[in-house]
């Protein structure tokens, strides 16, 4: 995921509820340079567990503000904070949350967190 986003400069927000980085090694400069991209929902599959560089992964993304409301700081570009933002461990993303349809009843559904 080396540089995924980067350099997207009008990007305002991604939803990464349906990633998977349980495989992910690299999220070296992921969002850098996202100056606009003020918020990003995962779900609690996010897992850096594998990830052995993540520098600079929010270079740049200044109006950053994670779902309980930490602000971007200069000196938490690196993968630190790529994290759910809770009152106990800070972070820079926000839980979604559950959104699943039914065929067979035509039952959307809305509530929880994934």
């Amino acid at each position: 995921m080396t540089y995924m986003f980067a350099d997207c400069p009008e990007l305002t927000s991604l939803d990464l509820n349906s990633f998977d980085t349980s495989s992910v090694t690299s999220m070296y400069g992921m969002f850098s340079g996202c100056t606009k991209l003020s918020s990003i929902i995962v779900s609690n599959r996010w897992n850096m567990d594998n990830v052995t560089d993540h520098k600079y992964m929010f270079n740049g993304c200044t109006a950053l503000v994670g779902g309980n409301g930490t602000k971007y700081a200069l000196d938490k570009i690196d993968g630190e904070y790529a994290r759910i933002d809770t009152a106990d461990a800070p972070g820079y993303f926000t839980v979604g949350s559950i959104v699943t349809f039914d065929e067979e009843t035509g039952t959307l559904t809305l509530g929880g967190n994934v």
